[in-house]
């Protein structure tokens, strides 16, 4: 049954007051209640819409903003994001100490540049770019943009070649193809940029990511390239880059069309190389062009950097590239973004010499043995089916694995792998993606998995609970993203809460916790009254 009326809470705190405020008729709510306002004597109106008249004391400013911002979810229980949300204290000290410092200044902060370009040498070495190559990329804001410029290079060299052979580059027009689980920044790309996006529907048969051979009835010589994705963001699955490729070789084979790949690696691109090294899906493939990744993501770093590297300068067309004369030196930038700040290229350089290969192996090991062990338990409690595949062993592929690191042992190169390392199972992002078990689903119809975001927000969990990609998208799935901060404890107080927040709920206990209560008040209520009832038959 529905409410008939609804309350307007502003003016039910306004008309609560002791002394509503009635100046200039501006209205309670849009002014800021300023935190310990007698402490400071502070007897200004600081309007919360419009710029203050004049200003406050700063600590009056910090504490009216800090407070305010004690809202926020705990960011390390807030297991919907992919981005880091911790650094070491002398990371935190470093980019502290840069943070006025502009990237896009070549000239007066040759220092913070050199460390940029040392990042890119790196990444293009992790990511086997070809020997000889120059390494070409640059940091971004995130891999949305990264992705942007990966996609404007795919779209300039298709125009470029479609051109040379005379023929129409406006119609019908460029497009790009990718699965229907990409994240919304590859289909940002294709709408800003004016390409027709063409997205492979995915199945359960597909592990939910795009299958190669069903990407191929979607390519055609108007299209610019393929994005393969090295991490759904649903699953955590990886698209086969090795596959999508040798699909598209076979293609250009029989059409002499070629089509190049762009990998968006956001998350897969520092997990990958550490966890599975043995796994082949960057520039070790010739048709792979150019790889995104964030940083702030398994990366590591804070907040507000991204990475695109390309296999080699060719491959990023000459006018995409402007020469700056005006900060006095010739500078070259290729962003879409001008002003970039320096602290996070900074933040990302201090992981890369803190850690070191061994240190990101390590940590990624460690986030896929926690993501295993939570997958497990969900499946271990009766209550879950888990649609991610990080902890099942290898099935599929598994001999071609075997047999490299064989070859390896026997040369003496490579240690032998048991149950503890990851390339032991599946490959995917230290990601867990659940949901209720057909069986619990029938015999519970009316409990709502959503109901489980919103019982655990209020423990401080954030996990989310949403639809899979288009033509999955009857099933919903919770998913947990593992980081560096989630700790093996944290790890087990997450499963014994999602456990016992299960229980309540098919134990008819309602979507929240004062629900629960009054559901288990009704029923002590009830189950008495059944007992005095009977009471008195047997007394007559």
């Amino acid at each position: 049954m529905a409410l008939g009326k609804h309350v307007d809470t502003d003016k039910l705190i306004q008309r609560s007051m002791d002394h509503p405020v009635h100046k200039h008729g501006v209205k309670s709510v849009e002014l800021h209640d300023i935190p310990y306002a007698s402490r400071y004597d502070i007897g200004v109106d600081i309007p919360k819409y419009k710029l203050p008249a004049q200003g406050v004391d700063t600590k009056v400013a910090y504490q009216l903003l800090h407070d305010e911002l004690l809202l926020d979810g705990n960011p390390n229980m807030n297991l919907a994001s992919f981005v880091h949300t911790w650094v070491p204290d002398e990371c935190n000290q470093l980019m502290v100490e840069n943070l006025n410092k502009n990237l896009v200044d070549q000239d007066e902060y040759p220092a913070a540049q050199q460390i940029h370009e040392r990042c890119i040498s790196m990444l293009s070495d992790l990511w086997h770019a070809p020997k000889g190559a120059t390494a070409m990329g640059t940091a971004t804001t995130g891999s949305s943009e990264a992705i942007m410029l990966g996609g404007l290079a795919l779209k300039r060299r298709w125009q470029e070649k479609m051109k040379a052979a005379g023929k129409d580059i406006h119609n019908p027009g460029p497009n790009i193809v990718m699965g229907a689980e990409a994240q919304v920044a590859l289909e940002k790309f294709a709408r800003y940029f004016e390409v027709e996006c063409r997205l492979v529907p995915v199945t359960k048969e597909s592990n939910y990511v795009m299958d190669p051979k069903d990407a191929m009835k979607y390519v055609d010589e108007n299209t610019i390239g393929v994005f393969v994705i090295l991490g759904s963001t649903y699953t955590g699955v990886f698209e086969n880059v090795a596959g999508m490729a040798a699909e598209l070789d076979k293609y250009e084979e029989e059409t002499g069309i070629h089509i190049p790949i762009h990998v968006d690696a956001a998350s897969g691109g520092f997990v990958t190389p550490f966890a599975y090294p043995h796994y082949v899906w960057d520039f070790k493939i010739p048709r792979v062009q150019s790889i995104n990744a964030s940083g702030h993501k398994y990366g590591m770093s804070s907040v507000g950097v991204g990475w695109i590297i390309w296999r080699g300068a060719e491959y990023l067309p000459k006018d995409l590239i402007f020469e700056l004369h005006y900060l006095g030196e010739t500078d070259y930038s290729f962003n879409l973004n001008f002003s970039r700040p320096a602290h996070p290229i900074l933040g990302q350089m201090f992981n890369f010499i803190n850690l070191g290969f061994n240190g990101y192996r390590r940590i990624m090991q460690n986030n896929l043995a926690k993501a295993r062990m939570l997958s497990r338990a969900l499946e271990g409690s009766g209550y879950y089916t888990v649609l991610s595949n990080i902890h099942k062993p290898h099935a599929k592929g598994a001999l071609d694995t075997i047999s490299s690191i064989a070859g390896q042992l026997a040369q003496g190169n490579a240690k032998p792998f048991t149950e503890e390392d990851a390339e032991f199972y599946e490959e995917g992002l230290p990601v867990v993606s659940f949901r209720f078990t057909d069986e619990i689903k029938a015999k519970y119809p009316g409990v709502k998995q959503a109901w489980m975001q919103t019982q655990l927000r209020t423990i401080g969990w954030i996990v989310p609970n949403y639809a899979l990609p288009p033509a999955c998208e009857d099933t919903e799935i919770l998913r947990v993203v593992v980081r560096e901060s989630l700790s093996g404890d944290l790890v087990r107080a997450l499963i014994g809460d999602i456990i016992r927040t299960t229980e309540e709920l098919l134990n008819d206990a309602g979507p929240s916790y004062s629900m629960s209560q009054a559901s288990k008040t009704k029923k002590e209520n009830v189950s008495e009254k059944h007992e005095a009832l009977d009471t008195a038959n047997i007394t007559l």
